[in-house]
């Protein structure tokens, strides 16, 4: 392995399990140098032994993964709590609940069962920061730390954790009015066969709610296949079906959501993300006034914001760089049109149960169907192309994309914007064009699209 080769994307390492990087050998050195690392930066005054919970999806992959991190900590002397598959957040409540050193979580989030990743926590239950992350991959490559051996009572142990579950439902349920329930409402619930197959039930039919649930058995190869937020066709048709007021469905780490309403519409990120900070506003809740939001989201939004006296703050995609923002300023409502929400009155991460939680509120207490509430965001029209690429060369490397990116840019005349990245947890490009006219947006995004699929698409 070369020393300059780069593991951390946008959310931890990810790939094709027992492929490079995604290997026991090298997860197992990813637990040397974690443990190597958060032993470096936690208080001085300890002298107990340093402890990591480690969680998980249900991907076949776990299992594998799973031991060699184990491995990789216990032989530089830290302690592994084991809490099996449990949702993202889960995984960063525990960390926190158990006083732990860190956390580290199994998953390769909405990716196919053939893929995994691994993603670590603070103490504090928030993501590393970039400098952190380097400081493991260096250590992963380097070979400093080689030499440090444990041996006899100095290496660590491992230890099964069997309430996880139990303290993750409480936790997220404190989330929602202890004056309100769900006996109003039927929900239907897509699981995706994921982390979530477990809590999320638990939690709405424990809030009150006459519950339909779907993909709910995960056998560790079914996990977001045709189902989930990546294939929200099935909430929708479920919701129409049993005539539920609202749908529900996850990813495989549960840390994102999206809904349904009662005729089965699609409500994305960009309308959670603005009915709940338009009563956020108006309950007088919003720190800031200000909603913390990605370059993907829909212009839209901003102009919702701005109705009711707020603002946006934009950053760069991903959910870490939401979370940065938030913690920055001082913001408490934060997430990406994708459905990663981020309420950090309740949670330090993105969480899927506890953001449709807060919608389940705003339905009861406003009294409104979600139809009627997610009017409030009265979106652009937008383009979107995902392809899956076969390499990743720089865009300004390509003399053709600029000049199709610049005429994109011409022909919005300033009503709109045009954005081109590669994707940072998968092998694909995103292109997203927003503008007044759909029909002149798509015809752009279908040229761009073109383009790069003969340039650089997967064969």
């Amino acid at each position: 392995m070369s020393i300059n080769r780069k593991l951390f994307g946008t959310d931890g390492v990810r790939g094709v399990a027992n492929i490079e990087p995604v290997t026991a050998e090298t997860a197992l050195k990813l637990g040397r140098a974690a443990a190597h690392v958060f032993a470096e930066s936690r208080a001085s005054s300890r002298s107990d032994r340093l402890r990591v919970v480690i969680g998980k999806d249900t991907r076949l992959s776990g299992y594998m993964l799973e031991n060699a991190i184990v491995a990789g900590l216990t032989s530089l002397g830290a302690d592994a709590l084991l809490i099996g598959p449990l949702p993202t957040p889960g995984v960063a409540y525990i960390t926190r609940s158990l006083r732990a050193d860190a956390g580290i979580v199994l998953s390769a989030s909405h990716n196919p069962y053939e893929d995994n990743g691994i993603k670590f926590f603070r103490h504090d239950g928030f993501k590393l920061d970039d400098e952190i992350e380097a400081r493991i991959e260096h250590l992963v490559f380097s070979g400093e730390i080689e030499n440090i051996r444990p041996t006899a009572t100095k290496i660590g142990k491992a230890f099964r954790i069997d309430d996880a579950i139990g303290r993750y439902v409480e936790f997220a349920k404190q989330s929602f009015p202890r004056h309100l329930t769900l006996e109003s409402l039927r929900i239907a619930l897509d699981c995706a066969n994921g982390a979530a197959y477990k809590t999320s039930p638990c939690i709405l039919r424990e809030l009150g709610a006459d519950l339909v649930v779907i993909n709910n058995h995960p056998n560790g190869t079914n996990i977001n296949t045709h189902c989930g937020s990546t294939h929200p066709e099935q909430i929708q048709k479920l919701t129409k079906e049993c005539k539920a007021h609202i749908g529900i469905t996850h990813d495989g780490d549960a840390d994102r959501v999206l809904l349904c309403d009662e005729n089965g519409d699609l409500v994305d990120g960009d309308e959670i993300m603005a009915i709940a900070a338009v009563d956020y506003l108006q309950r007088g809740c919003l720190e800031g006034g200000t909603l913390v939001s990605t370059i993907m989201s829909n212009f839209g939004l901003d102009e919702t914001l701005e109705a009711h006296g707020g603002k946006i703050l934009r950053t760069k995609v991903g959910d870490r760089y939401v979370i940065e923002a938030m913690l920055r300023d001082g913001h408490n409502v934060g997430g990406e049109q994708s459905g990663h929400m981020i309420f950090r009155d309740y949670a330090t991460t993105g969480d899927g149960i506890v953001s449709a939680l807060q919608i389940l509120r705003v339905m009861i207490e406003t009294g409104k169907p979600l139809s009627e509430l997610k009017k409030v965001l009265k979106k652009y029209p937008q383009a979107q192309r995902n392809l899956r690429v076969k390499d990743k060369p720089p865009l300004e490397t390509l003399p053709q994309i600029q000049t199709l990116l610049a005429e994109a840019e011409a022909a919005l005349n300033g009503k709109g914007r045009v954005l081109l990245r590669y994707s940072g947890t998968e092998p694909k490009i995103r292109l997203l064009i927003e503008g007044r006219e759909q029909e002149l947006i798509d015809q752009h995004a279908d040229l761009i699209a073109q383009y790069l699929k003969a340039e650089i698409g997967e064969a």
